[in-house]
């Protein structure tokens, strides 16, 4: 029997909100009009790859949210939300241009895949037959490899309808790339409600067995990006079990509680208070880098995390179908990048939650699979829901 996430129908496109009503209601920010007559969907240049194809930008506007976004990576390039006082701010990490995203970079807003975290020593046997892919991360295979996902051209499509704005991008990654077998269609989609949900979904198909395990990439920090670090935000997460993890950040194969140690989110903490507690499991990813499994049912949408940046009053809910999420807190930012309006990237100073399946699964029986076969539809879906605490 196949994961739930691989599936021949469509998964419902009901709002993360209808299907987490336990989420609190935040006040709209003073900036946010709400109407669907706001909606608005807006294309313009963005740069041009060195072999000299054009990079679009996709403003989406709804709710007083503005997200854009380009195909180079389908990646996320800024969201800007208003405080509790209406001042507006950018709360993603990134480039104020092209050259920035294609230089090599910690996958900046991108689309990853066609396997996002870690496969050990890049290896994996699928019906018998061993696959050897890069090894880009240490020991190990990272993200897709050394050109994945996020370093494709995906074509993208404006989307328009029922005051949902939003872009669809398509890409197709052919047999051997980066030497995964079979050729997988994929399709992200970003759609921005007057609700101020920012919803990712995603739809693949191949023509041969193959693993795959997409998720979205942004740092985010909801003080404004380049404002500090994220130690002081609030954080929690519907999980009570995580993956540890060994000294090269692949997972043991334990699902191990939470309770008792400094992975306890399961109420409202401030990231910082245990991100330096003498523990084996940070040291081995210098603070919080790791797979959650969240609770509930994987497969269908439901409230995985909730983050609060008590100065600001923005807060983020995040609900997924996937039985995963990691919690990295950017640890490896070292002030080596200098980003958006010459603020640098300092250690800390972005924190990504990576909706996905679990690292190394396909070396991991025990694991929920990532293998998506022909004739079967990859499909998954996370909303990013923005507010204001009360």
């Amino acid at each position: 029997m196949h994961h739930a996430r691989i599936i021949a129908g469509a998964l419902l496109a009901g709002a993360a909100s209808a299907a987490c009503p336990e989420r609190p209601a935040d006040q709209p920010p003073s900036a946010a009009t709400g109407s669907a007559a706001a909606a608005q969907v807006v294309r313009s240049a963005f740069g041009r790859t060195p072999d000299g194809r054009d990079v679009e930008l996709f403003t989406l506007t709804n709710g007083g949210v503005e997200v854009r976004t380009i195909p180079y990576g389908a990646t996320i390039v800024s969201i800007r939300v208003s405080d509790r006082s209406g001042h507006v701010a950018d709360i993603v990490l990134g480039f104020d241009n092209l050259d920035g995203y294609l230089k090599p970079n910690p996958y900046f807003g991108a689309a990853v895949g066609r396997y996002g975290n870690r496969i050990a020593k890049g290896r994996f046997t699928l019906d018998g037959r061993t696959y050897q892919l890069a090894t880009n991360n240490g020991p190990n295979h990272l993200h897709g490899g050394v050109k994945g996902f996020d370093k494709a051209l995906w074509r993208g499509a404006p989307i328009d309808r029922s005051g949902v704005v939003g872009v669809a991008y398509t890409y197709t990654s052919q047999d051997g790339k980066e030497q995964y077998p079979g050729t997988v269609t994929a399709r992200v989609t970003c759609t921005l409600s007057a609700s101020r949900e920012l919803t990712i979904g995603y739809d693949a198909t191949t023509d041969e067995p193959t693993p795959i395990n997409l998720t979205q990439h942004s740092y985010l920090n909801l003080a404004g990006e380049g404002n500090g670090d994220i130690l002081g935000h609030e954080l929690a997460i519907d999980a009570d079990r995580f993956t540890p993890v060994d000294a090269t950040l692949i997972p043991t194969g334990e699902l191990a509680p939470v309770e008792g140690t400094p992975f306890e989110f399961r109420r409202p903490t401030p990231i910082g208070r245990r991100i330096d507690t003498e523990n084996e499991q940070l040291r081995n990813g210098k603070g919080y880098d790791h797979n959650v499994v969240l609770n509930g049912t994987s497969g269908t949408l439901r409230h995985a995390a909730r983050v609060v940046n008590p100065a600001s009053g923005r807060t983020l809910d995040v609900s997924t179908t996937e039985p995963g999420m990691q919690f990295y807190a950017g640890n490896f930012l070292d002030g080596t990048i200098t980003g958006k309006s010459g603020h640098v990237y300092r250690r800390r100073s972005g924190l990504c939650l990576e909706t996905r399946h679990f690292p190394d699964s396909p070396n991991r029986p025990n694991f929920p699979s990532t293998i998506l076969r022909p004739g079967e539809r990859y499909q998954s879906k996370t909303a990013f829901a923005f507010g204001l605490a009360k």
